[in-house]
């Protein structure tokens, strides 16, 4: 490379690398829920009798859920609108996800009504009898305290007031008894702050204070003092604050208040035998407001900060693990350039962590394997480059390129940087796919795969570049090329050079074996089915961790006897126990608790999940689509950069190593979830990447092939890029077997999704994609202008290494 070029390459690397170790040094992580623990809750908007539940309703809806969520004092609580209807609420450390459900999302229609009399029982329709455990309610119109803003001022009687009918609901004071209710004189968006307050003075424990707006305070005072012109004793001295249909506090007037002024000062208080959490959710409600649309809990996920801890710990050690051993691994075969590899590879965690940091982006379980994953990726371009320099070494020969070790390098980077390229864009197209259709903490594994195929880019094809550059200057390496690790082809490739496997003869064998090993996948799949997990049918699994040891058919049978025969009862380990159910609510949950507590002692919660079987359907309907958009994104790709008979034969291999890998956890009776999903579309970037390398090596050799027949021109293709992908498969096989030891329960489906991937897609390259692609060149032979297909990238290295070929029975060096 030029001096110039050199120059600014080093400046481009220096200012990457310095702003991400000040990334990493001063912005902390935003680590998801499932890594720190807390619940996600995903509600979706209703059609109510009024509103329609649309985009605009559920902007309004947010905005009520926002303040009800700080009323609740969660630290770093977000919300998000997703969709036209759909909130996403995210309350780190909150572990309690009923109280989370049942305080944002109520409707909290809080109205105060002037009370005309009593009722032995309901006239007509009536709200629920919920008198039972309301406590004693006494009220005054003391001095309420205002902390914060409710926002717009409110009407003193909203729609609700000017429209709404008079009520008969139950008498919170006397269990029995019914009060006949005025239509709402005032409702809940005239309350300017609600608090809830410890009152020590007067004793009657935890209340919460209102304080009203301007209109709506005199309004309160009117009815209040309304209710003072009643005699003593009389029913209509009351008056009744009512919450959703239930009357929690109906406070007679005192005698000090005067006929006809009522309560000054805009404030109320609202007593009921409350406890210090009541008090603090009531308040929340009421400073919340009343919800424009109803709201129902489609998605529900409770994760332990134990459990988040430790999938931080272990995919931290899985990525030691995985870079030292694949950095050894790469130091070992590579010698000297390997070590140079192993410095950027480092450089590229540096960068892509700093990435995810500088972007915002919620650093989440799968996200981590991603980012882990990624280091497979990062591997691959370096062996490109490094096998290809070792191809130019012995092409020059030790007496041209003594004098300057870079010439070969230098070339070699210019001739694998088409294979590169579509190998991560083949690799993008799977991240983009996951981050439109995924949901939740899959969306994060696609951002931090795309920002590490970026980044390896990055990595490989500038610092890996610079930094040989500037070694390969050094005179101590130029007088010792063997320690650079260029000079020798290596002992497999060394073995493929004497003889060529003719593995293109038996194509037709390999291809009815592979069909065969289809159809035993196909049968798995249609035998035993696919245990679809709870994102795509719905239903509920919590996760629980028992003081001893837990037996499974003692479990399974406890449960059982609670009334849930049809549950789904799984053990991890000897403390670890999961339950599947139905949609169950918090009742049902606390019976199978309770169950599992007489056979396993004490149980904690690690994780909850709930899935709406509505949601489960659409989650479902999109990872099919996410997977035909793969397939059908990657053919297109590939038709515009290869000729159709390549991309045909690549889509072919990659789409039977995802039908392969689904086969094989309906065998395995593994779930099918969204984790699962992600594992299948990085399959698809990694069969497809394995293909492209070696699809584009035929494509250069038919271009110089000197008349040498396809088959043949196919097996020297396997043969010369047989280490690259031996080397990369190793690199990636390091840090799967390091996620799938060390990754736990969350993990190691995954690791073995992705395993079996990597394996499959190295053998289906050798005997599916290029026996498929000699096959349909060999019935479709391309005009000889564009034989081999290609772009005019390919066309521009026509030239390039020509007189390389030997005869037939050799192979090109």
């Amino acid at each position: 490379m030029s001096s110039r070029s050199a120059f600014w390459r080093a400046l481009l690397a220096l200012a990457v690398v310095a702003l991400s170790l000040w990334i990493t040094l001063t912005i902390p992580p935003r680590l998801g829920l499932d890594l720190r623990g807390g619940t996600r809750i995903v509600l979706q908007t209703e059609d109510g009798p009024t509103a329609r539940a649309d985009a605009a309703a559920t902007d309004r809806a947010l905005e009520v859920l926002r303040k009800r969520v700080d009323g609740l004092g969660v630290a770093e609580p977000s919300l998000a609108r997703s969709g036209e209807r759909r909130i996403v609420v995210e309350l780190p450390g909150l572990r309690d996800p009923r109280q989370a459900a049942e305080v944002i999302g109520r409707t909290a229609q809080l109205t105060f009504h002037a009370v005309t009399g009593e009722a032995q029982r309901p006239a007509g329709p009536a709200g629920p009898d919920t008198s039972g455990g309301s406590g004693t309610s006494s009220s005054s119109g003391g001095s309420g305290t205002s902390s914060s803003s409710a926002g717009s001022a409110g009407s003193a009687a909203g729609p609700a007031a000017k429209s709404g009918t008079a009520r008969v609901l139950a008498d919170p004071e006397a269990p029995g008894r019914y009060l006949d209710l005025a239509a709402p004189a005032l409702t809940g968006d005239g309350v300017k702050s609600a608090e809830a307050v410890l009152d020590t003075t007067s004793g009657r424990g935890w209340t919460v204070d209102l304080s009203f707006r301007d209109r709506a305070a005199d309004t309160w005072a009117r009815l209040t003092g309304a209710a003072a012109c009643a005699a003593p004793g009389d029913p209509a001295r009351r008056v009744a604050i009512v919450l959703d249909d239930r009357v929690v506090s109906a406070p007679a007037m005192q005698t000090g208040v005067p006929c006809g002024s009522g309560i000054g000062g805009g404030s109320a208080q609202i007593t009921g035998g409350f406890s210090a959490q009541d008090a603090r959710d009531l308040a929340a409600l009421v400073q919340g407001g009343a919800l424009p649309v109803p709201v129902t809990t489609i998605e529900q996920s409770t994760v332990g900060p134990t459990l988040g801890a430790e999938a931080i710990r272990a995919s931290a050690w899985a990525a030691v693990i995985g870079l030292g051993c694949t950095g050894l691994f790469v130091m070992v075969v590579y010698r000297l350039l390997g070590v140079l590899a192993t410095a950027a590879l480092l450089l590229y965690g540096l960068i892509s962590y700093a990435a995810v940091v500088a972007i915002g982006a919620t650093l989440t379980l799968p996200g981590l394997a991603g980012f882990v994953l990624a280091i497979g990726i990062a591997v691959d371009a370096n062996v490109l480059v490094f096998e290809r320099a070792r191809e130019e070494y012995a092409a020059l020969g030790r007496a041209t390129t003594g004098r300057d070790l870079r010439r070969p390098l230098t070339t070699a980077f210019g001739k694998v940087w088409s294979a590169v390229a579509d190998s991560h864009v083949t690799t993008l197209l799977a991240a983009g796919l996951l981050f439109v259709f995924a949901t939740g903490p899959v969306k994060g594994f696609g951002v931090t795969l795309a920002i590490g195929v970026v980044t390896s880019l990055l990595t490989a094809m500038v610092i890996t570049r610079l930094l040989a550059d500037l070694t390969l200057r050094l005179p101590a390496v130029r007088r010792r090329p063997a320690v650079t690790g260029m000079a020798g082809l290596g002992r497999l490739r060394t073995r493929l050079t004497r003889r060529v496997p003719r593995l293109m003869a038996h194509r037709r064998r390999w291809l009815l074996s592979c069909a065969g090993l289809l159809m035993v996948a196909l049968a798995g799949i249609g035998v035993r089915g696919l245990e679809f997990g709870v994102e795509f049918t719905g239903g509920r699994v919590v996760q629980y961790t028992a003081e001893r040891r837990v037996d499974a058919d003692a479990a399974r049978a406890a449960i059982a006897k609670a009334g849930f025969p049809d549950a789904v009862v799984q053990t991890t380990g000897d403390s670890d126990v999961s339950v599947r159910v139905r949609e169950s609510g918090d009742g049902e949950q606390r019976e199978i608790r309770e169950a599992l507590t007489r056979v396993a002692g004490p149980v904690e919660v690690e994780r909850d999940d709930l899935i709406g079987p509505s949601l489960g359907g659409e989650l479902r309907t999109h990872a099919l689509l996410a997977l035909g958009l793969a397939v059908a994104a990657q053919l297109l790709y590939l038709t515009v950069r290869f000729r159709w008979t390549y991309a045909t034969a690549a889509v072919a291999a990659m789409t039977q190593d995802v039908l392969l890998v689904i086969g094989l956890f309906a065998w395995l009776g593994k779930p099918v979830d969204s984790v699962f999903l992600a594992a299948l579309l990085t399959v698809v970037g990694y069969s497809v990447n394995d293909s492209v390398v070696v699809l584009d090596r035929l494509r250069e050799l038919r271009r110089r092939g000197g008349g040498v027949p396809l088959a043949d021109l196919a097996d020297r293709a396997v043969a010369q890029t047989l280490p690259r992908t031996v080397n990369t498969g190793m690199g990636a096989l390091f840090v799967l077997v390091a996620l799938a030891v060390l990754g736990g329960d969350s993990l190691t489906d995954f690791s073995v999704a992705l395993l079996a991937g990597v394996v499959l897609g190295m053998a289906s390259t050798v005997f599916t994609a290029m026996p498929l692609a000699v096959a349909l060149e060999t019935r479709n032979p391309a005009p000889a202008a564009a034989s081999g297909g290609g772009s005019g990238s390919g066309r521009r290295q026509r030239a390039a290494g020509a007189g390389a070929d030997r005869d037939r029975s050799g192979a090109v060096v």
